[in-house]
């Protein structure tokens, strides 16, 4: 079995959730298992060990950014940066209102987060509608960042976000699509 269909055998479906007609791909089963999680992130470290790709910083989208993100940087030996729903930053920050599949929502990240010209790669769990990673690459292209990837695990490409994101400039790296599952 290659890395895609194992990886892609650990993702849970939950059906009519959030809300009836989702079908909800859950990534804590990912997660859960040691040696799938091993799998998951090495595909990731072993992608942005490649001296071309490598970033001097990587910035997790919350929640479930932080903790793909978290693990990458600590495994390229670089730092992380957090980014955050609105009012959990305790220091002076940039902020970013943008759309969810079910409302609005806005991220926030400190000013001292990132240096001009900086490479960031920028992790979160799924690319549903792009909203989320295109606030977070606002929010590091205004502090002068150069986010040289979004990085994901899944891509939903029949919600628009991954064309999106492509259409302003980013470069995609996800392991899976779930397009017509």
């Amino acid at each position: 079995m290659n890395t895609q269909d194992y990886l892609r055998s650990h993702i849970r479906t939950v059906n009519d959730w959030p809300v009836a007609g989702v079908d909800f791909r859950d990534i804590t089963p990912l997660l859960q298992n040691p040696r799938v999680f091993r799998v998951l992130m090495d595909a990731f470290v072993h992608r942005y060990m490649d001296t071309d790709m490598r970033p001097d910083v990587v910035a997790g989208l919350d929640a479930r950014g932080f903790i793909m993100g978290s693990v990458l940087a600590y495994e390229l030996g670089l730092g992380f940066v957090p980014i955050r729903k609105k009012g959990k930053l305790p220091f002076t920050t940039v902020a970013q209102t943008y759309e969810l599949e079910y409302g609005s929502a806005t991220v926030e990240l400190h000013t001292d987060a990132v240096l001009p010209g900086q490479r960031v790669v920028l992790v979160d769990d799924l690319i549903a509608t792009g909203g989320t990673m295109m606030a977070g690459k606002l929010l590091l292209e205004q502090l002068g960042a150069v986010v040289i990837e979004g990085a994901a695990i899944v891509d939903l490409p029949e919600l628009g976000g991954s064309d999106k994101l492509k259409a302003s400039g980013l470069q995609l790296f996800t392991l899976l699509d779930f397009a017509g599952h």
